[in-house]
């Protein structure tokens, strides 16, 4: 595996880059905008292309790198359901995993820093983000911050880590880069109490002055927006009562650009074909499987995905490749549900021997 911590001096943010192999896909966490150009050397010199990009909770210290990475790269934005971001391509919840080839991360909710902080499990490690620090914890008195939350998130799941278990956090003031669960429950003094109303005593007391960039960057971190607004995203972008109308409809080719894990958990809509995003490029090559079934006279294709994102610029790419005849459900499958669509459990995969 391949693993990078870098570090942001002036919001002392750590960003981790993980990769399953060279010259594969590539997972970012917690970016910080001023280090794009940074990340993107890095995964060149690598050979590496970022498929997705997450951030642990809203950030209040520094403006997230997720749309930027989004837009340069084009790759998959992650971030908890909980959080109040306008576009996310990807939301995750309690125990769901965020895959790319060779890493898969176990999504863990642990509200108390903020009320949408996740951290993310490997099987030797675990990044924190805000919520676990070395010798320390994250501050709970802003943005629906709450020390008993925080006190239940780490001692009822980050501490039941095996002790070995690395711990990456998402910032350090002190030079520290990395601990582990068994370091912190020995060592880590706001975790020497006996329970939540003693923890919520020490929070309570600390007083501690509100971040330099938080006016700026809780705003810019709430709307990342996602520019799909050209003349001709825009008209290609259908609501879903138009979408219904083409329900059945054997001239519309549905296509879910979601992940497996995405579509069991949440459910299709009826008769798509199942082509994830990261397939896509290859597929609406000339000769790719996606090309080719948009040729078939009379056929168009829609797209969807989960909130409209990866929908939207996978269209981009369809369009410049040369498949005029496409459209995509603006809003993705949450509003497709919004508005009442009938959703079917997806057949579970088969192999063949």
């Amino acid at each position: 595996m391949i693993f990078r911590q870098m570090f942001d001096s002036v919001s002392s943010t750590y960003t981790y880059l993980l990769a399953g192999r060279p010259g594969g896909e590539a997972l970012i966490i917690d970016p910080v905008i001023e280090k794009v150009d940074h990340y993107l050397r890095l995964l060149s010199e690598l050979s590496l292309t970022l498929s997705k990009a997450l951030d642990t909770h809203v950030h209040a210290d520094h403006i997230s790198g997720l749309g930027l990475l989004r837009d340069r790269t084009r790759c998959i934005t992650v971030m908890g359901r909980q959080a109040k971001v306008d576009v996310v391509s990807m939301r995750l919840g309690d125990g769901d995993r965020v895959e790319i080839e060779g890493v898969s991360l176990t999504a863990l909710y642990t509200p108390g820093h903020t009320d949408c902080s996740y951290c993310y499990a490997m099987d030797d490690r675990v990044f924190t983000g805000d919520t676990l620090l070395i010798r320390g914890t994250g501050r709970t008195d802003f943005q629906n911050g709450d020390a008993r939350a925080a006190y239940r998130s780490i001692f009822d799941k980050l501490l039941t880590l095996p002790p070995a278990t690395l711990v990456y956090p998402g910032h350090d003031y002190k030079g520290d880069t990395v601990s582990t669960i068994g370091e912190e429950k020995a060592f880590n003094p706001r975790l020497r109490v006996k329970s939540a109303d003693q923890y919520a005593a020490i929070m309570a007391a600390l007083k501690l002055p509100n971040p330099r960039q938080m006016d700026v960057a809780v705003p810019a971190n709430l709307a990342i927006g996602f520019n799909a607004e050209s003349p001709e995203i825009r008209a290609a972008s259908l609501g879903a009562s138009e979408v219904m109308q083409r329900l059945g409809s054997p001239q519309t080719l549905f296509v879910d650009l979601r992940e497996d894990s995405e579509r069991v958990r949440d459910g299709v809509i009826p008769g798509s074909l199942h082509l994830p995003y990261q397939q896509l490029r290859g597929n609406i090559k000339p000769g790719g499987l996606l090309a080719a079934m948009a040729a078939e006279p009379g056929r168009s294709v829609l797209l969807y995905c989960a909130f409209g994102e990866r929908s939207a610029l996978a269209l981009q790419d369809m369009f410049a490749n040369g498949i005029g005849n496409a459209c995509h459900l603006k809003g993705g499958l949450d509003a497709w549900v919004k508005a009442g669509g009938p959703i079917e459990t997806p057949r579970p995969r088969t192999t063949q021997g």
